[in-house]
C-alpha cells in the first residue's frame, strides 16, 4: 500500500518528530510512504523527515498560491499513484480531499488543533464525508472532532501522536547551590502564551518575590513575535529570561532543565510538554488540550487557567519556593507519560489503522 502523506509545510517544530514516528509505524506495517508538503516555510522539519529515510517533496509555490498548490499536489499524486491520501491540518486536508476525489482514492485526515477558525471548522464539517477516516491526535482532540466535525462514529479513531522514547536524555535533579533552570519550547506565536509568562514573571518581580534559589528562564523557538516579546521582557527588566532561538535537538535541551513551562492559550496534544515529562521534568502548564489529561496537579506538575498571568505567577512562586520537590514530581511525570504513551501502544494503534486501510483498498 502506497500512502501519500500530505502536510501543510516542513516548518521546524510540531511536525519534525511526529511525522517520522507515524511514518515508521506505517512502513513497519508494509506501507510505502512519501511526504508532500504544500509549502516550505523555514524547511527545518524536512531535516528529521529525510534523516528518517522519507521521500519529502515540497511545493515551490507560496502559501497564498492556493490554486497553484492544488495543481502541484494533483500532478505529483497522479504520477506517484498512492493507494491512500493521508492528510494533516486544515489546508492539507481540504486539498487532499479534493485530489483524493479526483483520483478516486480514500482519504485519511488527522485532526491536531484544539482551536479551529470558524471558517475552517465549517468547511471541514461540510466536507466530512470526503474523508474515509478521521484521526484525533489525542483524547481531547478526538472528542472535539466528534463535536465540531461530526463524522460518522465508526469513521473516527484516536491515535495519540506521542510515543515515549525510552532512550531520551534525562534531566538531572536540582542540587542546592545550583541555579534553577526553567524552560519552554515552541514557535514564538500568540497561541503559545509567552506574553502571559512574561507578565506573570513581571508580577512576581513587582510583588517583591525573591526565592532563595536564583532562577533563569530559557525560551527556545523563533517566529514573528520575537521583537514584541523581547520588548516586553526589556520593559519588565526580566534579565533572567533569554530567547535562545530555534532548537534542533529538543531532548538535549530538556535534559538541562528542572521545570518545563507551557503557558499556552490553546493546544492539541502538545508534543513538547510530553517530551518534557519523558525527560523526567514536572510541567507547569495551562489547562488546555490534552495537558489536563496528562498532568496531575501538584503530583506531576502544575495546572493553571489559560490567559491568567496572576494564577501563573502563583504557581511559579510555589514551584520556585520548593525546588527540592521538582525532581520527585518529574519522576512521577515520567512514569505517567510512559503509562499513557508507551511505544508498544503507539505502534499497536497505528497498525490497527493500517490493517483497516488495507481492507478498504483491497
Amino acid at each position: 500500500m502506497r500512502i501519500a502523506y500530505v502536510i501543510n509545510s516542513v516548518e521546524g517544530g510540531g511536525a519534525q518528530s511526529p511525522v517520522p514516528a507515524i511514518a515508521r509505524v506505517l512502513r513497519n506495517e508494509g506501507a510505502e510512504v512519501a511526504v508532500f508538503a504544500l509549502s516550505l516555510r523555514d524547511g527545518r522539519g524536512a531535516i528529521a523527515m529525510e534523516a528518517a529515510g522519507l521521500d519529502v517533496r515540497v511545493c515551490p509555490a507560496s502559501e497564498k498560491q492556493q490554486v497553484t498548490a492544488l495543481r502541484w499536489l494533483h500532478a505529483e499524486l497522479k504520477v506517484w499513484k498512492p493507494d491512500v491520501v493521508w492528510t494533516s491540518l486544515t489546508r492539507a486536508t481540504l486539498m487532499g480531499q479534493i485530489v483524493g476525489g479526483w483520483l478516486g482514492k480514500p482519504v485519511v485526515s488527522w485532526q491536531h488543533a484544539a482551536f479551529l477558525k470558524p471558517a475552517n471548522r465549517a468547511l471541514l464539517r461540510w466536507r466530512r464525508a470526503a474523508s474515509a477516516l478521521w484521526i484525533g491526535d489525542s483524547e481531547s482532540v478526538t472528542a472535539l472532532t466528534a463535536e465540531r466535525i461530526a463524522p460518522d462514529p465508526d469513521k473516527l479513531v484516536c491515535w495519540p501522536i506521542f510515543s515515549v522514547n525510552a532512550d531520551a536524555p534525562q534531566a538531572l535533579p536540582w542540587r542546592p547551590g545550583e541555579t534553577l533552570r526553567l524552560g519552554a519550547l515552541g514557535r514564538l506565536h500568540p497561541v503559545k502564551g509567552y506574553d502571559v509568562l512574561l507578565d506573570a514573571l513581571s508580577q512576581l518581580k513587582t510583588q517583591g518575590f525573591a526565592p532563595a534559589t536564583p532562577f533563569e528562564v530559557l525560551i527556545a523557538g523563533d517566529g514573528g513575535e520575537l521583537d514584541r516579546l523581547e520588548a516586553q521582557r526589556a520593559t519588565a527588566g526580566l534579565d533572567n529570561v533569554r530567547f535562545v532561538g530555534f532548537c534542533q535537538d529538543p531532548p538535549s535541551l530538556l535534559a538541562t532543565l528542572h521545570l518545563y513551562l507551557q503557558p499556552s492559550r490553546s493546544e492539541g496534544l502538545c508534543v513538547a510538554a510530553h517530551e518534557a515529562m519523558q525527560a523526567g521534568l514536572p510541567v507547569l502548564a495551562s489547562a488546555v488540550g490534552e495537558l489536563p489529561y496528562s498532568i496531575v496537579d501538584r503530583e506531576t506538575g502544575f495546572l493553571v487557567p489559560p490567559r491568567d498571568p496572576a494564577a501563573l505567577a502563583v504557581a511559579l512562586a510555589e514551584a520556585l519556593s520548593n525546588p527540592e520537590r521538582l525532581a520527585p514530581m518529574g519522576q512521577a511525570a515520567r512514569a505517567r507519560v510512559q503509562a499513557r504513551f508507551g511505544a508498544e501502544q503507539f505502534a499497536a494503534r497505528g497498525a490497527a489503522i493500517v490493517q483497516r486501510l488495507k481492507r478498504a483498498v483491497a
